[in-house]
């Protein structure tokens, strides 16, 4: 499956997002997704997770109430909408496809290109 991650920019302090994920090559019905961010200088880090079902989400602590992902099999794409946002969200942002909705990179199988969002104080 190949991934397309879009949506990334230039938002100010306080400002919102929306990263969309699509899907080709095959269904994403099949596969947990996840949205994992790397900022310069440090290592890439866990944003948030969805089962394939849309039922089972997670997200790390410093997006909860913030960040919200969701999916639309249908479109075969997955979304982080990215409220309230700080300098600390600026980073590439990445999708990945795998086999279960959970932090450690090693799950996902399959990983889009990567979208910059950079967040001005």
């Amino acid at each position: 499956v190949q991934l397309q991650a879009s949506g990334g920019g230039l938002v100010q302090a306080g400002g919102s997002l929306r990263l969309s994920c699509a899907a080709s090559g095959r269904t994403l019905a099949v596969y947990s997704m996840g949205w994992f961010r790397q900022a310069p200088g440090e290592e890439r880090s866990f944003v948030a997770a969805i089962d394939w079902s849309g039922r089972d989400i997670f997200y790390a602590d410093s997006v909860k109430g913030r960040f919200t992902i969701s999916r639309d099999n249908g479109k075969n794409t997955v979304y982080l909408q990215m409220n309230r946002l700080t300098s600390e969200d600026t980073a590439v942002y990445y999708c990945a496809a795998g086999v279960a909705a959970e932090q450690m990179a090693h799950y996902y199988n399959y990983w889009g290109q990567g979208t910059l969002v950079t967040v001005s104080s």
